[in-house]
């Protein structure tokens, strides 16, 4: 068995052909498609952070809307970028918001990738310290996160406080006993892979990944989950850790299906140079079932991982992707085991 969610990107565009014109048309097809999604059996629903771009960029109160319309599906994020947080606070909307769903969130985390604008975060407030890159401050900011959602008491109390305190030193509230193991790092290499395993978080591996070994992107990733269970169990946490991987996969049962994806182009993986990195970008799958059956039996990454998301093209409407990710369920899913 294998979970299978999605992972929306959240776009919105006035643009002819969108079934997603603004904003408010994004956050509400957004809570519908993980509605439907649990009615057809689906295990989560996940979304990507973005910011200064039109795409979902304020996770929490989407993810405390569907957890109140939900009651099964997990909810989560791939991933906020931790370059823009202010932990303490983020600590006090991660809490209520998986106290809204009765503990379903699964929170991942990064150091972000390339955005809209230039150091974007400065205008958030946040500037690294002395000796740090953007991306030391986002796993600085991370661990923070971490050490606060353990839930110790860490702020003296005011001796005379407008409302009577518990003994001993305070910590945020509301907590949420048990999220500190619901969060999910996303790690483009094999370093930050194994540093998330050390910290005790659980991995997210997207379709892009730094590329280390110039071998398909496949492989690079199946070997980076491999790395990342080593580290994990040669730091001795108790619990087994989870891994996700993200893959656009859709299944050609229809003249609208073979319309939007029947013509390719996206077969094989690509290189580029991300952040002066280079980078290797994993391919899609677009087949008749039986042919993506039994090429998705090829993907190693896949086959190691415990949790795929599934993206999905946000912006063509809530009816048309319950369709595609019914599809998978019903006609590929079974066949590869994952159900």
């Amino acid at each position: 068995m294998k979970k299978l969610g999605f992972l929306s990107f959240g776009h919105w565009s006035p643009d002819r052909g969108s079934m997603v014109r603004n904003a408010s048309d994004v956050l509400h097809q957004s809570i519908e498609l993980a509605v439907e999604a649990e009615k057809i059996g689906l295990d989560g629903a996940y979304f990507r952070v973005h910011h200064y771009a039109r795409q979902l960029a304020s996770p929490f109160p989407l993810l405390s809307a569907i957890g109140a319309r939900t009651s099964k599906i997990e909810i989560g994020t791939g991933v906020i970028d931790m370059r823009y947080e202010n932990p303490f606070y983020m600590v006090e909307d991660a809490g209520a918001a998986d106290l809204i769903s009765d503990g379903r969130l699964q929170l991942g985390i990064s150091r972000g990738s390339p955005e809209q604008v230039i150091d974007g975060w400065r205008y958030f407030g946040h500037e690294p310290q002395e000796g740090e890159d953007h991306a030391d401050m986002a796993r600085r900011h991370a661990e923070v996160f971490l050490r606060l959602l353990d839930g110790e008491g860490f702020a003296q109390p005011n001796p005379r406080p407008m409302f009577p305190n518990p003994p001993g030193l305070l910590r945020l509230e509301p907590h949420s006993e048990g999220l500190r193991d619901r969060i999910w790092w996303g790690a483009a290499s094999n370093a930050t892979a194994i540093w998330a395993a050390e910290l005790g978080m659980n991995l997210q591996s997207s379709t892009l990944k730094t590329d280390e070994t110039g071998e398909p992107f496949h492989i690079q990733q199946a070997k980076q989950i491999r790395a990342y269970r080593e580290a994990w169990k040669a730091a001795g946490h108790e619990r087994e850790p989870r891994v996700s991987v993200s893959r656009s996969i859709f299944a050609l049962m229809t003249p609208e299906d073979r319309m939007y994806f029947g013509r390719g182009g996206k077969e094989e993986d690509q290189v580029g140079i991300i952040d002066q990195t280079r980078s290797i970008f994993g391919r899609g799958y677009a087949a008749e079932p039986d042919q993506l059956i039994e090429e998705l039996r090829q993907d190693e990454a896949i086959a190691e991982a415990d949790t795929l998301l599934l993206a999905v093209p946000n912006m063509l409407g809530v009816e048309y992707n319950v369709h595609v990710l019914d599809s998978i369920l019903r006609h590929v899913a079974p066949a590869l085991g994952w159900r």
